[in-house]
């Protein structure tokens, strides 16, 4: 038995250090050297340098002065990643009083038809950072009233702000909120 013992033991120790803590500190490392901003999470800074938040993940704008993003069944929570877990056809999520159902009421009150869909439906993780092009220009008139800016200039802001699928060809055009409301900021705080 403990002939068989001494080389398992040693293997398990030695694993753990090298799938442990030797790769993850080489791939960490690499990473850092190679692409330090994606490394350090791609956070958006300000002026002063203190972290607003990441490119990667949504956050709860609320304010008619900023745009707002896909809503969260994460409440925004990046350590709570999660979709609502509810199917296409619960009534809870689609019902007459459903979530989707409420929040299309609370956006159709702004008078402006044909609603994106991204608007009113979370992503799978619940922390999707992008809008589609179409649900940023359906917020351009909202927010250029609470900023007292002209339309077209919020609409140049989000135009110049649109990034095209990855590589070209994969995924939709995107506009990534926290980028566009900063540049917004910068336009007009």
């Amino acid at each position: 038995m403990k002939s068989n013992l001494r080389p398992a033991l040693a293997f398990v120790i030695l694993f753990t250090l090298v799938c442990g803590l030797a790769y993850p500190l080489a791939v960490t490392g690499l990473a850092r050297l190679f692409f330090p901003e994606q490394a350090s999470g791609s956070l958006e800074r300000n002026a002063q340098g203190a972290a607003m938040g990441s490119d990667l993940i949504g956050q709860n704008f609320t304010s008619p002065r900023y745009f707002w993003g896909r809503p969260s069944a994460a409440n925004y929570d990046g350590a709570a990643s999660t979709g609502s877990n509810l199917g296409p056809t619960n009534p809870a999520l689609v019902g007459p009083e459903g979530t989707i159902a409420r929040r299309v009421q609370e956006l159709r009150s702004t008078g402006v038809p044909n609603l994106p869909v991204d608007l009113v439906t979370s992503s799978a993780s619940g922390l999707d950072p992008d809008i589609t092009p179409a649900a940023a220009y359906y917020q351009v008139d909202r927010v250029a009233v609470a900023r007292g800016l002209s339309p077209s200039v919020v609409r140049d802001l989000v135009t110049a702000h649109v990034v095209g699928p990855q590589w070209g060809f994969l995924g939709p055009a995107r506009v990534n909120v926290l980028a566009l409301n900063r540049a917004l900021d910068r336009l007009a705080p």
